[in-house]
């Protein structure tokens, strides 16, 4: 799930080719809401709150809530399957929360089950669509014995 609609085709088809290589039983399903606009006046916390209410809503009925957050847990692809592995023996549904420009609400990042960080650096929150994937289909191919991963 991530804030922001209408990102750039590559962002779309990076996305996209790793959502298209996930095996079956873990489908890749992007679910965008709209970025709250920024109106002039309207203070910064009252805009997340407004993407955290749209996030909240689009949400499955049952889920597991992975925040992305720069000050979450640094994991490896080895322990990204591991918890994927856990997961599916969970049954839920897994929903990482991308937020927009300014991250995600304090309030709604404290909610979720999990927090985790993509990297030290700091990256367009466009660009951490495709690397999630990435990362996504690396550690499902690790679980599934397939030659991509390399260490």
């Amino acid at each position: 799930m991530a804030v922001g609609t209408r990102m750039p085709a590559w962002v779309t088809e990076g996305f996209q080719e790793f959502a298209r290589r996930m095996p079956r039983e873990l489908p890749l399903e992007l679910i965008e809401v709209r970025a709250e606009p920024r109106a002039e006046g309207k203070p910064l916390p009252a805009l997340m709150a407004a993407e955290a209410r749209r996030l909240r809503a689009a949400l499955p009925a049952r889920c597991r809530r992975i925040a992305l957050d720069e000050r979450g847990d640094e994991i490896t692809t080895r322990t990204l399957a591991a918890r994927i592995e856990s997961w599916m023996t969970q049954g839920d549904d897994v929903a990482f929360l991308v937020g927009g420009a300014d991250g995600l609400d304090p309030a709604f990042r404290d909610e979720a089950q999990e927090r985790i960080r993509i990297s030290g650096l700091t990256l367009p929150h466009a660009l951490v669509r495709v690397i999630l994937a990435e990362a996504l289909y690396r550690a499902t191919s690790l679980l599934r014995g397939h030659p991509y991963h390399r260490e």
